[in-house]
């Protein structure tokens, strides 16, 4: 089998200061990997081709169909026909049954009524990191990671995120999609049993109330991001207890919610 590249070179005419050169440019892949669970088709995720087994195991885990990478009898990716074929111990999936489930309720006090599927209620954690860094901290973990990011420098056309200690970056992963690059990270979280309790997100993207409830499955307590969030993605870090900042770019960021864990 050949894994696909990440890039292709791509035949291109280029406007600038009103001449026109022709040139050859970086396009970033997509590709469609199809999760086949049990011997059924389970779902379709278009993706950069790296990383594919840790982003299946991260995805089964954030749509709440496995909790540990243990649950996983045996998985195989077929590079050339873009399929993933996972066997799991246990023949019944719930994930499958409620995998697009509405939810609606509400109960005393604060509630998950703002989650949309039944799913995201049973698999998104509150955060209880007693985790506290630096407001320099963020700014660094956030070049650090846009430095790193050579196929971003190369086509402009994918998100990141890392997974960070107050030290520095420990692993970061790259995607055309933004969810899948947190996927990628939580498949490697499972894989290689890291303890996450102590761990913060960089992302580039935004922060979003998908992006935000796959942080919470992983159990991170702090996501920082380049970009903006949107409302209804803040209330639930609000309420999930995850400390959110954006717009982190050169000496400055915003911080949403729970700021006593980012040392101001």
């Amino acid at each position: 089998m050949t894994t696909p590249e990440i890039t292709t070179g791509w035949r291109m005419m280029k406007y600038k200061d009103k001449c026109v050169v022709s040139c050859e440019d970086q396009i970033v892949t997509e590709y469609p990997l199809t999760i086949y669970l049990n011997g059924d088709e389970f779902a379709t995720l278009v993706c950069t081709p790296t990383h594919l087994e840790e982003m299946t195991v991260g995805f089964l885990a954030s749509e709440g169909v496995i909790c540990r990478y243990t649950e996983i009898k045996s998985l195989h990716i077929d590079d050339d026909q873009g399929l993933a074929y996972v066997e799991l111990h246990h023949c019944s999936t719930p994930a499958q049954t409620f995998h697009s489930k509405r939810f609606i309720g509400s109960c005393c006090g604060k509630s998950r009524q703002s989650f949309y599927f039944y799913n995201d209620v049973r698999t998104a954690k509150t955060a209880v990191t007693k985790l506290a860094i630096t407001a320099e901290t963020c700014l660094a973990l956030m070049a650090e990671m846009q430095n790193q990011s050579n196929t971003f420098k190369t086509t402009g056309g994918v998100h990141n995120a890392a997974l960070c200690s107050p030290e520095g970056i420990l692993v970061t992963r790259t995607d055309i999609g933004r969810h899948n690059t947190l996927d990628k990270l939580y498949g490697y979280c499972l894989m290689q049993r890291i303890p996450v309790g102590d761990k913060i997100i960089t992302f580039s993207g935004r922060i979003s109330s998908e992006v935000l409830l796959k942080v919470s499955k992983m159990g991170i307590g702090i996501l920082l991001s380049k970009s903006a969030p949107t409302e209804l993605a803040l209330r639930m870090a609000d309420e999930l207890n995850i400390t959110t900042a954006g717009f982190i770019r050169g000496n400055q960021m915003n911080v949403y919610t729970h700021p006593e864990r980012i040392l101001l």
